[in-house]
């Protein structure tokens, strides 16, 4: 049966959805108070880690936490300001480090990006976008055996889950990529995950498919959020727009949005920061690399080398401080020595992040006519594709592929 649904958010998981849903005969409109990825997927580094497994909060992360607050080139930064705000988060945070906790995340963050590569291949079939992604691998670098033995507990656990991943030596890695300096001594190479080369146009081709099947766009400020037993209507106070069911999908901005529909979600932001090196730099590299000692990302994009890091809380509308990304610009250089580190540009985007490192997907509490799919945290674009597909099968009445009980707005 054909059902009118309206996905609020434009990023990747909005737009994932928006596709989903049309592909199963529905009538969608995909609305956004601005341009089609404007938000977080925008300036992301681009890997699609198959079968990723590690929750944020690990055992030990209070100690760790107030050991990269103590450092320099820290990839954690807190604005003082904003502490009082962010403790109450902080401390589920801090609850969800404990070893059972961990483990459960861990099986129910597996569950959603065990087929996060197939999900992305379904969507994106038969279309041009699709070669926009890549079959590279995901690549982290450690220069000594005490950073690369600190991922032990990491390790376990995608032991644990089965996750295939490899250990690489120094000689094994230089034959991965040549042009890092030999400097690192140990790897973990995951060869089944993908690169997007351009997450910007991946996202905007999405869009540009869903509509020239005939999908609507509008741009759209969502305001008020009001359901009654046979519609859902959206309004920005001066315009409204209504359908049978609704799918919030606004990623750092759905708490709000939520909340008006009685759901209190424990989700802030982490806010990320990338810089763009000059486009001839992109060739240095074959896949995104994480720097293990500093915590940052090299990723070759077709525009260029980006550098993506840091986990600030400040919420969403401090200012951004662009000097603790630039500060990582000489480890940069000692990782990649033939890289042309002049600024093309920086930027700054909310990842929605919630302390079980779990995504909110399914209905709301009060209504089934809303649906819920925001809160990936990091890996917004692994699982924006089987995201959009589990959001279908909901609609359609399906049966899913993995139970949604972990991941509904309930459970908090």
């Amino acid at each position: 049966m054909t059902t009118s649904i309206i996905v609020i958010g434009a990023g990747v998981v909005g737009a994932s959805t928006a596709l989903a849903l049309q592909k199963d005969g529905h009538q969608v409109t995909l609305v956004d108070r601005d341009s089609p990825c404007s938000g977080a997927s925008f300036g992301n580094a681009g890997a699609i880690v198959n079968g990723s497994c590690v929750p944020t909060a690990m055992p030990g992360t209070i100690f760790d936490v107030m050991s990269m607050l103590s450092q320099p080139l820290s990839p954690l930064s807190i604005k003082a300001s904003y502490f009082p705000k962010i403790l109450p988060w902080l401390m589920r945070f801090i609850l969800q480090s404990r070893t059972r906790a961990v483990d459960d995340n861990s099986k129910h963050l597996h569950a959603l990006s065990k087929t996060a590569v197939a999900s992305w291949q379904k969507l994106t079939a038969n279309s041009e976008i699709s070669c926009l992604l890549r079959q590279t691998g995901w690549l982290k670098v450690y220069e000594s055996d005490k950073s690369f033995d600190g991922t032990k507990k990491s390790r376990e656990l995608v032991d644990k889950i089965g996750t295939p991943y490899e250990i690489l030596n120094a000689s094994q890695i230089h034959d991965l990529e040549p042009n890092l300096a030999p400097i690192f001594k140990r790897g973990f190479y995951q060869k089944d995950s993908l690169s997007i080369i351009n997450p910007d146009r991946l996202v905007k081709g999405m869009v540009e498919l869903f509509v020239a099947e005939g999908g609507t766009y509008k741009q759209f400020e969502v305001k008020t959020i009001k359901t009654t037993s046979d519609k859902v209507e959206i309004s920005d106070h001066k315009n409204s727009l209504s359908a049978d069911k609704i799918v919030i999908a606004t990623g750092a901005w759905s708490r709000t949005l939520a909340k008006q529909l009685g759901d209190s979600i424990p989700l802030d932001t982490e806010r990320g920061y990338h810089l763009m090196m000059p486009e001839s730099t992109k060739k240095l590299l074959n896949r995104p690399v994480l720097n293990g000692e500093n915590s940052f990302v090299l990723s070759p994009m077709e525009t260029g080398l980006r550098m993506t890091s840091q986990v600030e809380f400040a919420g969403l509308k401090a200012k951004p401080n662009y000097k603790h990304i630039r500060n990582l610009l000489p480890a940069v250089k000692r990782m990649l020595p033939k890289v042309d580190t002049s600024e093309q540009s920086v930027w700054l985007g909310f990842r929605p992040s919630i302390p079980d490192s779990l995504p909110v997907i399914g209905f709301s509490t009060r209504s089934d006519r809303v649906l819920y799919a925001f809160g990936h945290h990091h890996l917004g674009m692994t699982l924006g594709a089987i995201t959009g597909l589990t959001i279908a099968d909901l609609v359609a009445k399906r049966q899913t592929a993995f139970s949604l009980t972990p991941y509904q707005a309930n459970r908090f």
